[in-house]
């Protein structure tokens, strides 16, 4: 399961809204290979649920993760921060073993 924060979650209803997107289009999150760790967090919209994708809410939002991804993302938090130390969606991931100092990709 994937949590969202209560910040993360206002800044995906801000950007659903900023962009036009409807309440059909849902978060997807998945990891892909790459960055100075190994591997990379990949989010965005989509309204395609595809069949193997595992489906979860969380105070009002949808996440689509695929089964692959699913392995590395368990117990995740989805962050947002708006502070002084940088501005975007952060991952707290129990499963990461190292990430970058940008927090953009992890190893496990």
């Amino acid at each position: 399961m994937i949590v969202v924060s209560d910040k993360a979650k206002e800044r995906i209803l801000e950007l659903r809204q900023e962009e036009g997107r409807t309440e059909n289009e849902n978060i997807r999150v998945s990891v892909k290979g790459g960055g100075c760790s190994g591997l990379m967090y990949d989010l965005g919209f989509d309204d395609k649920v595809i069949e193997t994708d595992h489906v979860f809410e969380d105070k009002g939002v949808k996440i689509l993760v695929d089964r692959k991804s699913l392995l590395y993302l368990a117990g995740t938090v989805l962050e947002f921060s708006d502070g002084l130390n940088g501005k975007g969606f952060q991952f707290i991931n129990p499963n990461a073993s190292r990430t970058c100092g940008c927090g953009e990709s992890f190893s496990v």
